[in-house]
């Protein structure tokens, strides 16, 4: 049940604020009717517990017990996507729909390990995503930077590999970051410092983020901190237990990607006004508000401001805050941000009054 309206002009305002999305999962993206469509032109045959239409997959993913099964069945739908043009097309798809959500800065995650180890070569993935971004700026206008991450329910020896196999693509510019994702609790931080030590050493200037705080304690966030020297983290929600590590995230103003209705679907809170979005906005922890898995979970972007601000109500001055705190923590240039502050305040000015 919602606590404040969402009017017209909120609506409209929410709509239209420049959004930038920092936690978003190009396979976690894959609608059905696309999977669907995939494992048709690919020869794919789904596994017999495999709900066996669109209407099935909507019910499935209503039902999520936990990050686990919610990561079984992702895996399997990851298993349509083979040809370069399936990549392209899953994240052109994705780059469709958050432009109409006034998204105009995406940086986005992908597994090439969950690939690779299906015999897709890591170029076939990359090239694919990367055509996405180049025509999505050229239809749009809108900037993408991919992040490669790693999937931490692997040894960390696949990861220093997968690490220097995508050498070219950091070398390049086509990636930006390395990220950390898949089953949090039983897989902590530190098995994975010589993965982000190798790329901190060769390419300096690439953004380090990791998952953390979803179902680990407020310790994965510290530990990625200090061990993995991230200058992000994606979820974090659990960081709200430690007054020493909220003080730390807001003296250095380390950005948190929150999920809310990923941490809704997946168990995390039974309601998205749980979250501590409203402690870690007085607290002054900068936070953007992400889609996570969208095809799964049930909303995109701004499907996610729309139920925070039912949960919370925040107002225009804000909401426009977090904007703001959205585009100082992304990893575009700084020519790049402030054309997305002025647009910001822009939509700001227009509302006014209104909201």
């Amino acid at each position: 049940m919602s606590v404040y309206e969402c009017s017209e002009h909120m609506d409209n305002f929410l709509r239209e604020l420049p959004k930038c999305e920092h936690h978003v999962h190009l396979e976690g993206t894959l609608e059905p009717s696309l999977l669907f469509n995939l494992a048709k032109r690919n020869n794919i045959t789904l596994p017999d517990h495999f709900p066996p239409t669109i209407e099935d997959c909507a019910v499935r993913y209503n039902n999520f017990a936990d990050l686990q099964d919610f990561l079984d069945h992702y895996y399997i739908g990851m298993s349509v996507l083979i040809q370069e043009n399936d990549f392209y097309d899953l994240a052109m798809e994705y780059f469709t729909k958050a432009h109409a959500d006034g998204c105009l800065h995406s940086e986005v995650f992908f597994d090439p390990q969950g690939h690779v180890e299906r015999g897709i070569s890591i170029d076939t993935v990359v090239e694919g995503f990367n055509r996405a971004c180049k025509k999505a700026n050229e239809l749009f206008g809108t900037t993408n930077k991919l992040i490669m991450c790693l999937l931490r329910h692997l040894p960390a020896e696949s990861g220093l590999k997968t690490i220097q196999d995508a050498h070219k693509y950091y070398e390049s510019g086509i990636l930006h970051g390395l990220g950390l994702d898949s089953s949090e609790k039983p897989f902590p931080p530190h098995l994975f410092t010589e993965c982000y030590q190798a790329v901190k050493d060769k390419f300096p200037d690439v953004g380090l983020t990791a998952h953390a705080g979803e179902e680990g304690d407020h310790s994965f966030v510290s530990h990625s901190l200090d061990l993995l020297k991230v200058s992000r983290i994606d979820h974090g929600v659990n960081s709200q237990h430690s007054d020493e590590l909220l003080a730390r995230l807001a003296a250095n103003q380390t950005m948190l990607s929150l999920c809310p209705l990923s941490n809704v679907k997946l168990q995390v809170v039974k309601d998205v006004r749980e979250l501590p979005i409203e402690l870690f906005f007085n607290k002054n922890v900068p936070f953007s508000i992400n889609s996570d898995d969208p095809a799964y979970f049930g909303g995109y972007i701004l499907d996610n401001y729309r139920a925070v601000h039912t949960r919370f109500g925040f107002t225009g001055e804000q909401w426009s805050k977090i904007a703001m705190n959205g585009i100082n923590g992304s990893w575009c240039d700084e020519a790049r941000k402030q054309e997305l502050r002025d647009q910001v305040q822009a939509v700001h000015d227009k509302y006014k009054g209104l909201i």
